[in-house]
């Protein structure tokens, strides 16, 4: 029996684990992946309180470190249901285990979003990609395409820069959105093209390899060669598992404020899953103090 169940590892559940520590509280940590979140895929952060410039992989380190060290207990499972049973949480996880806790923190985050075309799900990997710290090296001296224009588009764009032959960034908005330092970075490169109000239509493919994209610029439909193309159009919150749980607005967010209180007494929210403005390392820390004493304040009780 745990104190705290945290589920999800990234920013948010690592500092709730820290907080929940703590507190004298038992933790436990069920991440499904990689422990960390989506930041370990950046090179070099420069925005996150205390460090000038860090990469996402060592600063995911470093919390999962001192989660650990405070004495939390951690696990890579995905969890596949959620129960609360006589003021218990049961917590099943998709490799067979069950974990009970008193009370529940969720920090699922996110995943990444697609544009839905047709063949999109059959090139997810093989010409269409997410990281470009992960992938940007398969396509050195080639033609990249990103997608999107906002910071998660520009820090793709800035890896992918000094790999590509040429990159092109295709943004369906007027203006790209992406900070002001971001696009300076960027722009002082030869080799990039953008096309602004540029929605993507279609894939091109040759005997299922992609060889393209079409989209439409002042209502022109028009076509890009390249060899591969980074999308960057968005979020989608993992909060399926747990919508019984909690209040999802329309988008999927938990409906919660910054002390990530929910609706279910003894479940709490934070991080990248909650409704909020911005999603950045320091607000999902932010949301992982503030739930893990919201949670703590519920146990005293």
């Amino acid at each position: 029996m745990f104190d705290m169940i945290i589920v999800g590892g990234g920013p948010a559940g690592l500092t709730a684990a820290v907080y929940g520590r703590r507190n004298g509280r038992s933790v436990l940590v069920i991440e499904k992946s990689v422990f960390g979140g989506q930041i370990v895929n950046t090179p070099n952060v420069e925005n996150i309180p205390g460090f000038a410039s860090i990469s996402g992989d060592t600063f995911a380190d470093q919390l999962l470190d001192q989660a650990i060290g405070q004495g939390a207990e951690v696990t890579l499972e995905n969890v596949i249901s959620t129960e609360k049973k006589d003021n218990v949480f049961l917590v099943r996880t998709e490799e067979g285990s069950v974990y009970e806790g008193r009370s529940l923190v969720i920090a699922s985050g996110t995943t990444h979003r697609t544009l839905g075309l047709p063949g999109e799900e059959d090139l997810i990997g093989n010409g269409v990609h997410f990281c470009a710290v992960c992938d940007g090296d398969l396509y050195r001296d080639k033609n990249v395409v990103v997608i999107g224009g906002g910071n998660s588009a520009f820090v793709e764009a800035n890896t992918l820069v000094n790999i590509a032959g040429k990159l092109t960034i295709l943004q369906d908005l007027p203006v790209f959105t992406a900070d002001a330092k971001s696009q300076a970075a960027l722009f002082t490169n030869h080799n990039v093209e953008t096309h602004l109000s540029a929605k993507v239509t279609g894939y091109v493919t040759e005997e299922g390899k992609l060889k393209g994209v079409t989209y439409t610029e002042n209502g022109q439909e028009k076509r890009i060669d390249c060899d591969a193309v980074f999308l960057a159009v968005g979020l989608i919150p993992n909060n399926d598992t747990f919508a019984h749980l909690a209040e999802l607005d329309s988008q999927g967010y938990f409906d919660a404020d910054e002390r990530g209180i929910t609706l279910t007494e003894g479940v709490f929210v934070a991080g990248d899953c909650r409704k909020k403005t911005l999603r950045q390392v320091a607000t999902a820390c932010s949301d992982g103090a503030n739930a893990a004493i919201s949670a703590n304040i519920y146990l005293s009780k």
